[in-house]
């Protein structure tokens, strides 16, 4: 049975906060809106959820999942940064930014790109999910809220209660979300390299 929450996008409430930080521990797929479109997100550490997630999304491993973090020396912890690689990131977080960048070791070898060894890493500007995030104390495994078929992310949450009933364990309702997903930026070689025009401009780093 899908739960469904309407949570205030400025104010979230605590309360709410706390039982979809609950249902995400108890290994649950949670719908959320984020600052670019809904994502698909579940525990960073649930291997049965994360395969789950993949189901629901139509992707295999070679897809890159994306960790949502609190803030930039969260990011540190999963991905190795240098000073160069820091100031890209400062410049565009929090923001509708994804980065590719190569894992350290604290992430599970199941979540990194399989042959690169990189993976996806952001910073959301968006009230539930840096609520959500602090409640977990930990960053949220995600991905874009594309389902198998459709060439755009789902971003009303009225349409993703009625294409995802039953099929994830809740959805957040914060409000419509853009229809653009994140701009995704490779980090992981000697110069950034854009890999995907989204909401977030690459001219604020150069590209």
């Amino acid at each position: 049975m899908t739960q469904f929450f309407q949570i205030h996008p400025v104010n979230p409430q605590a309360r709410l906060i706390k039982q979809a930080a609950q249902i995400i521990h108890g290994g649950g797929i949670v719908a959320v809106p984020t600052d670019s479109c809904y994502a698909l997100v579940c525990h960073l550490d649930d291997k049965q959820a994360v395969e789950r997630l993949r189901r629901i999304r139509g992707i295999d491993e070679k897809h890159h999942l994306t960790l949502l973090c609190r803030d930039l020396s969260e990011i540190g912890v999963y991905a190795r940064v240098d000073n160069r690689q820091f100031r890209l990131l400062k410049a565009a977080t929090p923001g509708p930014f994804t980065f590719i960048l190569e894992a350290t070791r604290c992430v599970p070898r199941r979540l990194s790109h399989p042959s690169r060894k990189t993976i996806g890493l952001r910073v959301p500007e968006n009230a539930i999910i840096e609520m959500l995030l602090a409640e977990l104390d930990q960053p949220l495994l995600g991905t874009t809220l594309i389902l198998p078929g459709d060439e755009e992310p789902l971003t009303e949450p009225d349409l993703v209660r009625e294409r995802l009933d039953k099929q994830v364990d809740l959805i957040i309702d914060g409000g419509a979300c853009s229809f653009e997903p994140t701009t995704v930026i490779d980090l992981s070689g000697e110069e950034a390299a854009l890999v995907r025009q989204g909401r977030g401009d690459p001219a604020i780093l150069g590209l």
